[in-house]
């Protein structure tokens, strides 16, 4: 589908079709998130129920340390995930959503004041822009602004993945975080299944191949990008089951950072050490689901990575030292693998009569670990 063409027809989808959540053909924009934190919960707890019912994503977004920070949200829709984002930045923080669709943004604008007085602000910290994803800068948003970028089951809607990360770079400060959610396939789609209208609209057939993500971000100018979260979904209805053939599917969290401009390829391996002081990861800080700082515990990292943190709004909790030991490794996960392995654990530690909540990946003393595997 052509870039106008599918803009329009998403549009409709969401403004039109798509009036509440029952409304959707498929479970891809109402996937359940990786296990919510206290203060994430009660900040979603206090978002118009208006708002929650018109929104549709696979998964809240929500990295650590966002208080006074700016945030802009792709695809931000009737504006959920903004809303919470306004609660947890504070009052001297800032967010930004911005979307295609007039309707949805109609939903959001209504409720600002609402959210204000809810949250106790003298003045809104939200506000939203009408355009698109792959033009930000043509939306008027400004260039090395941000802190943080988010999105929730979007970035698969566009026909031009690549240009939604590299308007998200330029518009990221030098340090900037990209942590989003999405859903993506094990291989590349047939022409016929990305023509699908519904499928395409229920973020389905728009989905990127996991491994062009990683190709795409690295070619932009992001550092690798780091799998936080992810877990399998199937379509069940048979009609559209037929359509995707035997394409797999996964609702993965991501996260990488723009790197500075000067970074050199010489830059040598470090000790990095997490200090504690990030509010509610005091103890310890998840990079990703193979790496999890303990406080006050080295762990030897590589020149990428501690770049990225050093750079990021994290660096300031963190001590680092050089060091001529062999940093930890940080293979490409395979985000397929570690769901149906997740999976996998979690139906065998279940008891009979309940499936247990999925496992969180187990750490060791700050070291690098791989994913659990086997039963319990």
């Amino acid at each position: 589908m052509a870039l106008e063409n599918t803009h329009d027809k998403v549009q409709d989808y969401y403004g039109k079709t798509l009036q509440n959540k029952d409304d959707l053909a498929t479970n891809a924009c109402t996937l359940a998130s990786m296990r919510m934190p206290k203060h994430v919960r009660q900040a979603l707890g206090q978002v118009h129920p208006k708002v929650v019912e018109k929104f549709y994503g696979c998964g809240i977004v929500i990295p650590p340390l966002l208080e006074d920070t700016s945030v802009l949200d792709l695809g931000s829709g009737s504006g959920q995930d903004c809303f919470v984002l306004s609660k947890l930045v504070g009052e001297k923080g800032h967010v930004t959503g911005i979307d295609m669709t007039q309707e949805q943004l109609d939903v959001a604008n209504s409720y600002i004041d609402f959210h204000t007085q809810t949250f106790g602000y003298s003045k809104p910290n939200t506000n939203y822009v009408h355009g698109y994803i792959e033009k930000l800068t043509e939306a008027g948003i400004q260039e090395n602004t941000y802190d943080i970028i988010i999105s929730n089951c979007v970035i698969n809607l566009s026909p031009d993945k690549k240009a939604v990360i590299q308007e998200a770079h330029k518009v990221l400060k030098e340090g900037g975080e990209l942590y989003f959610s999405d859903i993506y396939t094990d291989h590349q789609l047939a022409p016929e299944i990305r023509q699908h209208e519904v499928l395409w609209g229920e973020c389905v057939s728009g989905a990127l191949d996991w491994k062009e993500l990683v190709s795409i971000a690295k070619e932009v100018g992001f550092s690798t990008p780091s799998l936080v979260t992810a877990e399998m979904f199937e379509i069940h209805k048979p009609e559209l089951r037929k359509v995707l053939g035997d394409a797999q599917f996964v609702s993965a969290t991501y996260r990488f950072f723009k790197l500075p401009s000067d970074i050199s390829k010489s830059q040598e391996v470090s000790e990095a050490t997490y200090t504690g002081g990030i509010p509610y990861n005091e103890e310890e800080m998840l990079y990703d689901i193979n790496i999890t700082f303990k406080k006050n515990q080295p762990l030897i990292v590589d020149a990428e990575l501690a770049t990225s943190i050093q750079a990021s709004r994290y660096g300031k909790f963190y001590t680092f030292s050089k060091s001529t030991a062999s940093p930890v490794e940080r293979p490409v996960v395979d985000p397929f693998a570690y769901a149906q392995e997740k999976k996998l654990v979690a139906a065998c530690c279940a008891p009979s009569t309940e499936q247990k909540s999925e496992p969180e990946p187990k750490q060791s003393n700050g070291s690098c670990q791989p994913a659990k595997t086997g039963c319990c």
